[in-house]
């Protein structure tokens, strides 16, 4: 026998090796994960947001997996930390893919975030579905876009809208108004909302001016602003501002009719725990509470999962602000997919702008530049706050949707000298 006919039979068996091999590769191939990448502010003045929403997201990454996944993938979060700093974002939106190589993206918490990713994602030509930004594609116009937050297809004025609503109403009908404002993406944004709600209402603005992100003496400000003895006060403001604001209005003794607005950091329990009965009549913005008008399908779900986590990640131990935005965020993404069974950008978009999505915080349609085609932003007041306890605030008890009708659950306490004294 030659040794070329002796070989053959021996190739003919490697040939065949490699033919298993690769037919037995395929189905592992087709189970690799679905990867969502984005950044997150889990270190830094955005953490208490960004630590909930995080939790959520895996609660929803692990709801999907067990339900079998999405085209029959698992699904993989990919997630880095921008420190709370919007410098940090575009690298990281660069790293997930160009070398994670996630198939979509998604927002992190904020505003100011989501504008330093929008670059990224307007470049390579992605999908991106926001998390709590404020008007950010107003200037990109980008039709990939879309926005989980409630404040509707005026994203700007919304933050505000409720506070002027019930500040119109009363009687006599207030005159004046104080605006201030972090000079940063939210806090730009939400007090140009407030300026156009002030000068539709009638109100005469008697100050209106920003102070830097950095400020941590709010005296100046507050005494500036009590100087001019305004009727109202709307503060736009980042979670360690609004903490500085609230503390001096107190130890100024400064007694607006009505304040608040636009504060961030309210909705997170640390905040609310720090502040107590400093919080007595404060009208703020609220997006969610776990109140019977506002108990949408698996959102009273979400909260005991969510709570069952918190404590081992260290995240807000009530969970009742950014863990329900942050699951329909990707539930949002999950159900496009399934409904197209595509992970093409162009294809969910289109599929996106033409939907209505069942979501744990109720049915979400989007517009042309990616916002809620409804508004549905909430204004609540604090009330009777006896002490710091975190009971004070576990069944929503102390804080009152007063704003819009449908979701109310008590009435506003007016003047804000009334409210702070109960």
């Amino acid at each position: 026998m030659s040794l070329k006919s002796s070989t053959r039979p021996a190739r003919l068996v490697c040939l065949a090796a490699a033919l298993s091999l690769m037919f037995a590769a395929a189905p592992a191939r087709a189970e690799e994960p679905i990867k969502i990448g984005f950044g997150m502010s889990l270190t830094g003045p955005l953490a208490a947001n960004g630590k909930m929403s995080l939790v959520a997201m895996q609660i929803w990454e692990a709801d999907v997996n067990a339900a079998g996944g999405l085209l029959g993938r698992p699904v993989k979060l990919v997630y880095y930390d921008d420190q709370s700093k919007a410098a940090e974002v575009p690298a990281i939106y660069s790293k997930l893919l160009d070398v994670d190589k996630v198939d979509l993206i998604v927002s992190g918490y904020a505003s100011t975030q989501i504008a330093a990713a929008m670059p990224v994602a307007i470049g390579r030509n992605k999908l991106f579905v926001s998390l709590f930004g404020t008007g950010v594609n107003d200037v990109f116009k980008y039709p990939k876009y879309f926005a989980m937050i409630p404040n509707g297809p005026t994203p700007k004025p919304a933050f505000t809208r409720g506070f002027f609503k019930i500040a119109a109403a009363q009687t006599p009908k207030p005159e004046t108004i104080a605006l201030a404002y972090a000079d940063a993406e939210f806090g730009q944004n939400a007090c140009e909302g407030a300026r156009d709600n002030a000068k539709a209402a009638g109100f005469n603005i008697v100050y209106d001016k920003s102070y830097p992100p950095s400020t941590v003496d709010f005296t100046p400000i507050v005494r500036a602003i009590q100087a001019r003895n305004p009727d109202l006060l709307v503060v736009c403001s980042y979670p360690l501002d609004t903490v500085g604001m609230v503390k001096t209005i107190n130890e100024l003794g400064f007694h607006p009719k009505m304040w608040g607005g636009a504060m961030v950091g309210l909705q997170a329990t640390a905040f609310k725990t720090q502040l107590g009965p400093l919080l007595n009549g404060v009208v703020n913005f609220e997006t969610w509470l776990p109140v019977r008008s506002m108990a949408f399908p698996g959102s009273l779900d979400l909260i005991k999962k969510y709570q069952e986590r918190a404590g081992a990640a260290g995240s807000d131990p009530l969970g009742y602000y950014m863990p329900v935005w942050a699951y329909a965020d990707l539930q949002v993404l999950g159900e496009a997919i399934a409904a197209t069974k595509s992970l093409n950008d162009d294809v969910l978009a289109k599929y996106m702008h033409e939907a209505t999505f069942k979501t744990v915080v109720g049915d979400v349609k989007f517009g042309p530049l990616g916002e809620w085609t409804e508004e549905r932003t909430l204004a609540a007041q604090f009330q009777n706050i006896k002490s710091n306890s975190i009971d004070e605030f576990r069944d929503a008890k102390t804080e009152i949707i007063i704003y819009p009708p449908q979701f109310k659950t008590g009435d506003v306490i007016y003047p804000y000298e009334k409210a702070m004294a109960k």
